[in-house]
Parts: structure tokens; C-alpha cells; sequence
């Protein structure tokens, strides 16, 4: 009986570049003789079985085969062959993929072809990503690079004047302060000063006032000598008048014509003894005026002498006073001065600390914002960096992985070329026979049973793949 194949294969590999295509669609269709066994449509996983003409086409990447090609040919081996025969090559090849079938190989090479791609998608996404972040980096290296420096060279001489102006306005503000400082010191020292000679009159005028109280108590023992002498004066000259009254009678008396002579004793002489009382008294008051005059001569002597002691005293004490006043003057003038002086460098010096506190906290702060815009940079490169690695240990995974495959491949192709010489002559076989060809062919082939020692369910089995070429290459010839 004779059937008419259609074959169609289209495979596309995706390089770890940027996606390239390898391999393209390409279509041919051929013509053979079949007639043991019916075709099945293999690749995309729909199969069917079919008497006559079947068509398939499908991706050739590495794990669209296993699971259609077991269930596809198992059914149509079955099909075609019927009851026993079919069964066990079907039980054999379709429900053993453990053994030779793989039943998950086309979502295995599925799931790694969306791994690579998502994976180049991924690493291209991460390129523009960090061209971003370079191109980003570069425009903010450039924003804060320092830019031109301007020249201020033109106000140069106005910040000078302009400085030499407050110096001199603050030389003549320290002048006048210490004018004025100076000023109130001197009005402080004549204060002084008149306070002092306020006391000192206070003082002269308390002993002027002592001195007038003896005044008063020599003026009224004056006064009552004085009325002592009037009144001895009277008494004097009431006794002169007694006397004189006494004369005139006894001369009256004596004056008659009867001379009686008496022979009496001689009477005293009054007027001797009036001049000798008058002359007593007299000495009296001379001697009481000396006393009192010496008396008080010697009282003003030595008020006078403790007048000029306690001057003299007073003038050497004010003298020192002023000197002593003098030289304090002049030391708080100096101190005045001093405290002025350092009040103005502290008052400069806080405001400089100010200023510079100000420009050192405004540079710290930039300094701080530039490191911690640093520091996140640096995280990012670093998590960037460690992802980069990561993504690219992966990529050198995969490129590992793909070159396996494609040296996988190649060397099947290879093998199978090989194994043509086999299959020329067994175009006129059975099939039992065709499948002992194929397993002395196998056995014969030692990258075949390499690969079928070192294949796994992970990675798929290769001998099913080998077998439908083999069987196609046998349908073709």
C-alpha cells in the first residue's frame, strides 16, 4: 500500500545573544512506499493514527519528541500491526518512559526555552537598566562637579574699604566708650573729693564751734571779773564818800573856839589805810587780769597748736589720699580699658565662631548628603553587581547547557549518519527486523550508549529520538 508523507519541520534555537533565529522554517515533501506500518503526526504533542497519508511538523527542539513520539508510536505501531505485537511494542515504548520514553521531555525543553528567553529578556532589561544608572550617575557627577568659579575680583577693593570702615568706626566707638569711662571716673574722683572736703570743713567747722564754746566761757568770766572790778570800783568810791563825809564832820567838829586838849591816844590814818586797801585791791585785779590773760593765751596756744597739728595731719593724710586716688583712678582707667578690650575680642571672637560654626555645620551637611547619597550608591551597585553575577553565573549555565545540547546534536546527527549504512539494507525488512538492526546499531555505536547511560528524566532519553530517525531515515530510503 502506498502512502504519500508530508513533512514539514520548522526550528528555531534561541542564542543567548539577543535572540537570534538559528535555523529557520524550511518544508520539503517526499514520497515513500509504506507498507507495515501507519504514520502518525509528530511534534506540537498532536498525534493520530492513520491508515494512508499523515503530515507532521513541529518544533526540533530538544523535548517535543518524547512523550508524542511514545504515545503516537505506540499507537500506531498497534494500529498497524495489531493485537500481540503492538501491545508489547506499545506497552515497551509508550507506557515505559522510564526506560525509553521520556514522557516530559517537550515540557522540559518548553520550560527550557521560556527559561532562556525570559532569562535574555531579563539580562537585556538589566543592560538598559544599568545604562540608566550609568547615564544617571554621569549627570549627577556632572551637576555636582564644581562649576566655574566667578570673579569677584571687582568688589575686592569695596570689601576692603568696607572693612576698614567698621574697623575704624569701631576704633572710635572703643575711643569714645573709653572717653566716657574716663569722664565718669573723673566725675567720681571730684565727688570724692568734695565729700572728703565736705568733712574736713564739717570737721573745722565742729572745732570753731568748740573753740567759740571757750570763747563764750573765757568772754563770761571776763564779763564777771569785769563786774567784780565795778563793783569793788562802787565800793571804793562809796567808801572815798563815807571817808569824805567823816573828814567834813570831824573838821566841822574841830573847827570851834574851844581847843580841848586830850591826852588820847594818836587815831589811825584812814586815808593810808584806803590807799593801802585801794592798792591792795588794785594788785588783786592786775594779778586776777594776768592770770586770766595768761590763762587764756595758753588755751589759744594750744588750740592753736592742735589746729595746726591736726591741719598739718589732715593736709599729709589728703595728700596721700589724692595720691592714692590718683594711682586708682588711673588703675581702673586702665582696668576700663582692658575690659573694653576684651569684651570687643570676645564679642569678635563669638560672632567669627558663629559665622565659622554656621559655615562648618552647612559643609558637614553636605557632607553628610553626599556620603549617604554615596553610600546608596554604592548598595545599588553592589546589589546590582551581586545580581549581575548572579544573572550571569546563570547565563553561563544555560550557554553550558545549549552547548550540550547543540554537541548533543551534532554528534546524534553524526551517529546517525553512521547508522544509515544499516538502514540501506533494511528498506525490505519487517519490522521485528528492522528493530534488531536498530539495536545492533545502537549497541555498536558507543555515543549512544553514553548517552543513554548518562540520560535522565530531567534532561530526557534520547534512544526514542534515535529510533524515529532511524525509522524515518529507513522510510526514506
Amino acid at each position: 500500500m502506498s502512502c504519500s508523507i508530508k513533512r514539514t519541520s520548522s526550528t528555531s534555537y534561541r542564542s543567548g545573544g539577543g535572540g537570534g533565529a538559528c535555523g529557520g522554517g524550511s518544508g520539503r515533501s517526499s514520497s515513500v512506499s509504506c507498507r507495515r506500518y501507519a504514520s502518525s503526526v509528530i511534534g506540537g504533542g498532536s498525534y493520530g493514527g492513520g491508515a494512508c497519508g499523515t503530515g507532521y511538523g513541529g518544533g526540533m527542539s530538544a523535548g517535543s519528541l518524547a512523550g508524542g513520539f511514545g504515545g503516537g508510536l505506540g499507537g500506531g505501531f498497534g494500529g498497524g500491526l495489531g493485537g500481540g505485537f503492538g501491545g508489547g511494542f506499545a506497552g515497551g515504548f509508550g507506557a515505559g518512559g522510564d526506560m525509553l520514553l521520556g514522557g516530559n521531555e517537550k515540557v522540559t525543553m518548553q520550560n527550557l526555552n521560556d527559561r532562556l528567553a525570559a532569562y535574555l529578556d531579563k539580562v537585556r532589561r538589566l543592560e538598559e537598566e544599568n545604562a540608566q544608572l550609568e547615564h544617571h550617575i554621569r549627570e549627577w557627577y556632572r551637576k555636582q562637579a564644581p562649576s566655574a568659579s566667578k570673579d569677584y575680583s571687582s568688589y575686592y577693593q569695596t570689601i576692603e574699604q568696607l572693612q576698614n570702615q567698621i574697623i575704624s568706626a569701631t576704633v572710635d566707638n572703643n575711643k569714645l566708650l573709653l572717653d566716657i569711662d574716663n569722664s565718669k571716673m573723673t566725675a567720681d574722683d571730684f565727688r570724692m573729693k568734695y565729700e572728703n572736703e565736705l568733712v574736713i570743713c564739717q570737721t573745722v567747722e565742729a572745732d570753731i564751734n568748740g573753740l567759740r564754746n571757750v570763747l563764750d566761757d573765757l568772754t563770761r568770766t571776763r564779763s564777771s571779773l569785769e563786774s567784780e572790778l565795778e563793783s569793788l570800783k562802787d565800793e571804793l568810791l562809796s567808801l572815798k564818800r563815807n571817808h569824805e563825809e567823816e573828814m567834813r564832820q570831824l573838821q566841822s567838829q574841830t573847827g570851834g573856839d574851844v581847843s580841848v586838849e586830850v591826852n588820847a591816844a594818836p587815831g589811825e590814818d584812814l586815808t593810808k589805810i584806803l590807799n593801802d586797801m585801794r592798792n591792795e585791791y588794785e594788785q588783786l585785779i592786775e594779778k586776777n587780769r594776768r592770770e586770766v590773760e595768761q590763762w587764756y593765751e595758753v588755751k589759744i596756744e594750744e588750740v592753736n597748736r592742735q589746729v595746726a597739728s591736726s591741719s598739718q595731719d589732715i593736709q599729709t593724710s589728703s595728700h596721700q589720699l589724692t595720691e592714692l586716688r590718683r594711682e586708682m583712678q588711673n588703675l581702673e582707667i586702665e582696668l576700663q580699658a582692658q575690659l573694653s578690650t576684651k569684651s570687643s575680642l570676645e564679642n569678635s571672637l563669638a560672632e567669627t565662631e558663629a559665622r565659622y560654626g554656621c559655615l562648618l555645620q552647612q559643609i558637614q551637611a553636605q557632607i553628610n548628603s553626599v556620603e549617604e547619597e554615596l553610600a546608596s550608591i554604592r548598595c545599588e551597585m553592589e546589589s546590582q553587581n551581586q545580581e549581575y553575577k548572579m544573572l550571569l553565573g546563570i547565563k553561563t549555565r544555560l550557554e553550558q547547557e545549549i552547548a550540550q545540547y547543540r554537541a548533543l546534536l551534532q554528534e546524534g546527527q553524526q551517529d546517525l549518519l553512521s547508522c544509515n549504512m544499516y538502514c540501506t539494507s533494511c528498506h525490505s525488512m519487517s519490522l521485528y527486523e528492522c528493530i534488531s538492526v536498530f539495536i545492533t546499531a545502537f549497541i555498536k555505536t558507543p555515543f549512544l550508549a553514553q548517552n543513554i547511560s548518562r540520560s535522565s528524566p530531567g534532561r530526557g532519553n534520547i534512544l526514542p529520538l534515535l529510533f524515529f530517525y532511524f525509522l524515518l531515515s529507513r522510510s526514506i530510503l
